[in-house]
């Protein structure tokens, strides 16, 4: 049905599946809007005002995305490098239409009264449609080039500038065309991530499969679950088992998983109650298809009175994406990488008639625009003073690997 929907309404300038598929994590198994009614759109400056008013208008369901450079309407800071993809800085839309699916249980709901739609309407997808594209992924820096600005990180850090990084990569395809409905449809059956999209806007096309909550709000409550530490899936049960221990007692990637939850405590405590916040699971380890996930949940208690605006100023960028301290990191970040970063490490979401609302990391995903042609995949890591360049290059293709197998390319070519 959901694929049955996104072909149906692919046409539609705003289109967005959040595909969960996993009620432990989500109220729903998965959720689609499309169409747009109302929609606001907006640079760095004041974005998150807008968002505020727009919601406060249609006290309804909104849908849309955060990018990561909205950082620079929150603090004194730049985005100056390549963008390729060119996502406006955050973007939201008040749907016609709205699919809500919990469990076998599905709810309609339609704003626009010119149009009814059926499920009669909708034809069986295609499961079979083509996608096998031939094309050669060029990364943004070569793999030399990383291994020396990972040294140059870890010589910061040593003196004390930072204690860790998100440093990340791109790598990108010209003047190719693809069909993004497929590869993601291709991508959500390879990878299985609870927070997972597809997400287009006009020319832009998102196709994600995240395993990372930024932000839920409940009534009053706050959670983030931020991810620090990865390990490769094995072979056999046995050998999960044998890398499932390894990841959770590796000191550095512990380090890294703490050093992102205090970073997130503390963003949370600007705005929490008075000793609400509270670490609810430490170095929680989650297998994937690919790979297993240390990850960690902090939550707190709000005022009733503090608004979004309020919210996404105080923990937005997430934590998990930039490094520590904050501030500092995210300066860093700028120089280092040569790539803006946009809807990557941004986030997509909802916000609900209630104010309530859930958004995603973006991370392991593909963008693409279709009147450039341009396609990107970004991907990165924590560095911290014990990181090994040659293992964060690794780490880094591993994250990248759903992906590439996706578009039928082999690793060692691709990435050469």
């Amino acid at each position: 049905m959901k694929y049955a929907l996104l072909h149906y309404f692919k046409n539609e300038s705003s289109l967005i599946l959040l595909d969960g598929d996993d009620l432990d994590n989500t109220s729903f198994s998965w959720m689609l809007a499309a169409g747009s009614m109302e929609e606001v759109r907006s640079g760095t400056a004041g974005a998150f005002k807008k968002l505020q008013d727009f919601h406060s208008k249609h006290k309804d369901w909104i849908f849309g995305h955060l990018n990561y450079d909205l950082k620079n309407d929150i603090e004194h800071l730049e985005s100056n490098n390549w963008d390729g993809i060119q996502a406006p800085e955050m973007s939201f839309f008040l749907p016609k239409y709205m699919f809500r699916c919990h469990g076998n249980k599905l709810s309609i709901y339609r704003h626009d009264s010119q149009n009814y739609f059926k499920c009669s309407h909708l034809s069986i997808y295609d499961a079979q449609e083509s996608s096998h594209i031939q094309l050669k992924w060029k990364p943004r820096i070569s793999s030399e080039e990383y291994l020396l600005q990972v040294q140059e990180i870890k010589n910061l850090i040593q003196r004390g500038s930072l204690y860790e990084m998100n440093y990340c990569q791109e790598f990108y395809a010209d003047l190719v065309e693809i069909k993004p409905l497929s590869i993601y449809r291709k991508l959500n059956r390879h990878s299985g991530a609870p927070f997972s999209c597809y997400y287009k806007i006009q020319d832009i096309h998102l196709m994600c499969s995240s395993p990372e909550r930024f932000l839920k709000k409940t009534g009053n409550m706050l959670l983030s679950q931020p991810i620090k530490g990865t390990k490769r899936r094995g072979t056999s049960s046995k050998e999960d088992q044998v890398l499932i221990k390894e990841l959770q007692t590796d000191p550095k990637e512990r380090a890294e998983n703490v050093m992102i939850v205090d970073l997130v405590r503390n963003d949370l405590s600007r705005i929490a109650l008075s000793n609400s916040v509270k670490v609810d699971e430490l170095f929680g380890i989650y297998t994937f298809p690919q790979v297993h996930q240390m990850i960690s949940s902090v939550s707190c208690e709000i005022s009733t009175k503090t608004d979004l605006k309020e919210i996404l100023r105080a923990t937005f960028p997430m934590g998990s994406m930039t490094g520590a301290p904050k501030i500092s990191a995210m300066k860093h970040i700028e120089n280092f990488e040569k790539t803006k970063r946009g809807l990557y490490s941004g986030s997509v979401g909802y916000i609900d008639p209630y104010g309530d609302f859930d958004f995603n990391v973006i991370i392991r995903s593909l963008q693409y625009n279709t009147v450039n042609k341009y396609l990107s995949l970004m991907v990165g890591g924590a560095i911290t003073i014990g990181s090994k360049a040659l293992s964060e290059y690794e780490e880094c293709l591993l994250k990248a690997s759903a992906l590439f197998d996706v578009l039928k390319e082999n690793h060692e070519e691709s990435v050469s």
